[in-house]
């Protein structure tokens, strides 16, 4: 929170005691790999970057990473803590941290949730709070430190779902009831302009190129996958070994138009189905469905114990034809 990126600080304080500590519980402390999904894919990242963590880290699995996001400026990082804290009711001082200690995670929750409320904008899925960049584990921007070869010798597994955003825009009746000229301003606002070209580019992959499809076809690939496909791209350039890939199944009854939405891998992940029976983005759960979850699953479990995949090419800069697929 804040400024001082506590969350990293925390990070740093678990490698330290899992490279002291964790001999101790038959644990070997030269094969630690760090990863994540989602906002904890962008907070994994930072300790296998961070020059006082780095060497305590192995091996890195990055799931859906927001990394078309600049770490937090710190202004805005205060503003945002100084805002959670008055929806507390607690004071901004020395007192702050022993105020928040005491108070039920219910409540700090809940306040987190009107403070997201606050700053939420439409097709916008930046958090009120994230890493900050100059703080304690974010020392530089991440794809500055990933050209500089900051996870050098480290293998990396990271990937995407086909349809990220849809997890964002899906449900939200100010994208899905955008015009053409509507998402032309979104876009404008967001980026540059050349929003009229790129949103004629995306438009051109679809048979029925509704507004809404291609405000999040391009945030899809600005929020998450550019970002994650440039650090694969730095990463094996160095001779790195690097696994991309992308998770493309996609529910076989799908009313709301997910496609392979953000966290649709998770289930096929952790084996989980029954816990997200209900979820629109899994649909039924036929034997096939679990197949691909064995198969997934398997993929990242070698990963997390080797380094490697054994009938999995690695990546190159470049070739899409070496980012396997699970669909």
């Amino acid at each position: 929170m804040g400024a001082a990126d506590l969350g990293a600080q925390d990070q740093a304080a678990l490698l330290a005691w899992v490279r002291d500590d964790i001999a101790s519980f038959g644990g070997d402390p030269r094969e630690v790999t760090v990863g994540g999904q989602s906002a904890d894919a962008y907070s994994s990242l930072a300790p296998a970057l961070d020059p006082r963590t780095s060497g305590l880290v192995n091996r890195v699995l990055l799931e859906s990473g927001p990394f078309g996001l600049a770490p937090q400026d710190p202004r805005h990082a205060a503003e945002n803590a100084e805002a959670y804290l008055r929806l507390l009711g607690v004071p901004d001082g020395s007192d702050a941290a022993t105020a928040l200690r005491a108070l039920p995670v219910e409540q700090l929750l809940s306040a987190y949730g009107q403070l997201a409320g606050q700053f939420a904008r439409p097709g916008d899925a930046t958090p009120p709070m994230y890493p900050v960049l100059g703080g304690p584990g974010v020392p530089r921007d991440p794809h500055r430190g990933v050209v500089d070869g900051g996870l050098e010798g480290k293998p990396l597994l990271i990937g995407t779902t086909r349809d990220e955003a849809s997890a964002f825009t899906a449900f939200d009746p100010r994208i899905q009831n955008l015009t053409a000229d509507g998402a032309l301003d979104l876009l404008t606002s967001q980026l540059d302009e050349h929003a009229g070209e790129l949103y004629q580019r995306y438009a051109d992959r679809f048979e029925e190129p509704t507004a809404a499809r291609v405000v999040t076809a391009v945030q899809t690939d600005g929020l998450v996958r550019d970002g994650s496909l440039r650090i694969a791209d730095h990463h094996a350039a160095g001779g790195n070994a690097t696994y991309v890939y992308e998770f493309d199944h996609r529910p076989a009854e799908d009313p709301y138009g997910l496609g392979a939405t953000h966290c649709g891998e998770l289930p096929f992940l952790f084996g989980s189905f029954d816990a997200f029976a209900d979820s629109p983005m899994l649909g039924r759960t036929t034997d096939a469905v679990r197949e691909l979850g064995r198969t997934f699953a398997g993929a990242v479990a070698e990963f997390v114990a080797s380094g490697s995949v054994h009938d999995w090419m690695p990546y190159t800069p470049a070739t899409a034809a070496r980012i396997r697929h699970f669909g």
